[in-house]
């Protein structure tokens, strides 16, 4: 990758983009100097579920993701953090604008030296609180978010290519037969009603390769920076070290 930098090409880098947060600001360094493109391989980016939601207006201020796996050798040579979760911390930080306040993380060894199984609660100063649970010694698999804001719910499955979105308005004065209506303590009453956008099935490792060529061709931003790497790379780290107090 340094090696690529000092040529000045273009680099496509799979997550997590460093072993480090001084390999990291290296990059940026070399980068700036190269003036070239650099994409970072955070492919939920680019799952179909995910991308019902781009025109959506998103102002999660709960948010709830799982992401299980079945055991498998493969990557265990690193926490759960840097294996699975940090999808979901780079999905988060795209979503929340807002900077991390504090955070919270314990996790457990079960079949490896590092945490097989995790639970973050991440803080943001605009009030926003995600919990995230990450596990690869699970029975089953899953791989969901769910998103609570002001008058709606969205869940996004990224394992079965799913979108939901439940939404609440003021409730009409002659209500239908089949409306679903809400009252509350103080006689307000609201109305549910579903906003499902349609899922339009894509390749996402495709159109990943394909968002990089754009930004090369086109001389835009990539989807995911370099920069946006290095936050989900620092919050992962920021995580790992609340294991090693």
């Amino acid at each position: 990758c340094e090696a690529a930098l000092r040529k000045s090409k273009h680099v496509f880098v799979e997550k997590p983009l460093a072993n480090n947060m001084d390999e990291a600001r290296q990059l940026i360094k070399l980068v700036g100097e190269a003036k070239v493109k650099f994409q970072v391989g955070h492919v939920e980016r680019f799952n179909p579920a995910f991308q019902a939601l781009k025109n959506k207006e998103l102002n999660p201020m709960f948010i709830e993701v799982h992401r299980l796996a079945q055991f498998n050798p493969r990557g265990t040579e690193v926490s759960v953090i840097l294996d699975l979760m940090i999808h979901d911390i780079d999905i988060i930080l795209h979503l929340v604008k807002s900077q991390v306040k504090n955070l919270s993380a314990s996790g457990v060894a079960v079949m490896t030296d590092t945490p097989d199984i995790a639970n973050v609660r991440i803080e943001f100063y605009n009030g926003c609180v995600a919990n995230l649970t990450s596990s690869r010694i699970s029975m089953k698999k899953m791989r969901k978010i769910r998103l609570f804001q002001k008058d709606a719910y969205i869940s996004v499955d990224f394992l079965e290519k799913k979108c939901e979105v439940v939404k609440m308005k003021d409730a009409p004065q002659v209500p239908g037969d089949f409306d679903m209506i809400l009252q509350n303590a103080e006689g307000v009453k609201k109305q549910i009603y579903f906003a499902n956008p349609e899922v339009e099935q894509n390749n996402a490792i495709l159109d990943e390769l394909d968002s990089f060529a754009d930004a090369i061709n086109n001389n835009t931003t990539p989807v995911v920076t370099l920069e946006q790497g290095t936050n989900a790379l620092r919050v992962a780290y920021q995580i790992i070290d609340c294991f090693n107090k």
